[in-house]
């Protein structure tokens, strides 16, 4: 990549070819599950979580890479796509199993148009991981200490059970129905109102350590704390991704990096990447640019 600034603030329209997104921001799970080094000890929390059939619950600092594990993982044991589950303070359980669209269907009987129910309900992330299958699906549920307080223990019922009961359905007649699925355009066939796993998913849980969780909830899980970085894993974690020539080119932005983690400063991995990718794209060593783009993208994640 050679540095070139496409947009010039002269209010003059041009149409030129964009620069290529750097390997971590393709949109394909297999360009960063390629490019992940895990850190030592998380296989065997892997692993145990896989044989005991448990979450693994990930807490460690942002950008540590604990999002990537549920990528990584599942592109390694070809598990699927990645059902995701975004957590904000009012995420719901029943929402993560299921969405009834009762006014869509409402507004069809109006129209006189199909009111199939089915047609009108669609399983959520946690829903669709529950569903019967082969092979189980890997599931994460990102961030979960912003969650409702009440939330982590309500998720661990249903995930003891394997089980969720829909009301919508379990009124119905029909025995099976068929429903939506959260991923893709897929569809799947719920028995009078309930779905039962076949194989549990294995469920990636994250937290940043906003909050603590009840024992009941922590002893359900395997728990593993993604260690901050040393020099070394840096210098793997950028040439895995932008390769040995750009990690010799960017010593001084790593010196920059670890200097200002030594200063408490609150950083993420990725922000080094980004800073590399940057700064060895055809940019001279004493170019003064080189330094202002340090400094823009190694901002302190706690700074105002």
């Amino acid at each position: 990549m050679t540095w070139n600034p496409h947009y010039r603030g002269d209010g003059t329209a041009r149409k030129e070819r964009l620069p290529d997104p750097p390997s971590w921001r393709l949109a394909t799970p297999a360009a960063a599950a390629g490019t992940f080094r895990p850190p030592d000890g998380l296989v065997e929390a892997v692993n145990a979580a896989l044989h005991l059939r448990r979450p693994l619950l990930l807490t460690g600092s942002p950008g540590t890479g604990k999002s990537t594990v549920a990528s990584a993982v599942a592109h390694e044991l070809t598990l699927g796509p990645v059902l995701n589950w975004h957590i904000t303070s009012r995420s719901t359980l029943t929402e993560a199993l299921y969405r009834y669209d009762a006014l869509g269907r409402l507004d069809a009987t109006r129209r006189a148009e199909t009111d199939d129910i089915g047609l009108f309900l669609r399983l959520g992330p946690l829903g669709t991981a529950l569903m019967p299958g082969d092979r189980p699906r890997m599931l994460l549920i990102d961030e979960i200490d912003k969650s409702d307080i009440d939330l982590p223990s309500d998720l661990l019922n249903v995930i003891e059970s394997g089980t969720f009961e829909i009301p919508e359905l379990t009124r119905h007649r029909d025995d099976d129905i068929t429903v939506r699925l959260e991923d893709t355009d897929a569809t799947g066939t719920v028995h009078k109102g309930r779905v039962t796993c076949t194989e549990f998913p294995f469920i990636v849980m994250t937290s940043n350590g906003e909050r603590t969780f009840p024992p009941p909830f922590l002893r359900r899980c395997v728990r593993f704390r993604m260690p901050d970085p040393s020099h070394d894993d840096l210098v793997k974690i950028v040439t895995a991704h932008l390769g040995e020539d750009a990690t010799q080119r960017a010593a001084a932005v790593l010196d920059a990096f670890e200097t200002r983690i030594g200063r408490r400063e609150n950083l993420a991995t990725d922000q080094l990447l980004n800073a590399v990718h940057l700064v060895t794209g055809g940019l001279a060593p004493d170019d003064p640019l080189r330094a202002r783009l340090v400094d823009l993208l190694l901002d302190d994640l706690n700074a105002p």
